[in-house]
């Protein structure tokens, strides 16, 4: 799933893709924002992302996709 953070007066915005679930970003984001330091996501590679709570502008989270088979364009 895609992750896009937008950071206080910074025009470009941090994109990620994790593999983990929409509810669980969400989770951590609501934990950032109401009290943390930091928000802290682990992307499908294995890196981390480490931003101060307190210059998040937004999170955006992409909707989950399910893998499509085949090779056809539908």
């Amino acid at each position: 799933m895609e992750v896009k953070i937008g950071i206080q007066n910074v025009n470009r915005e941090i994109v990620l893709e994790s593999s983990q679930s929409a509810d669980d970003i969400a989770a951590i984001v609501s934990a950032a924002t109401g009290g943390a330091a930091e928000l802290r996501l682990t992307d499908v590679k294995g890196r981390q992302v480490i931003v101060p709570s307190n210059v998040l502008a937004y999170v955006e989270i992409g909707a989950e996709e399910q893998r499509r088979v085949g090779f056809g364009a539908i």
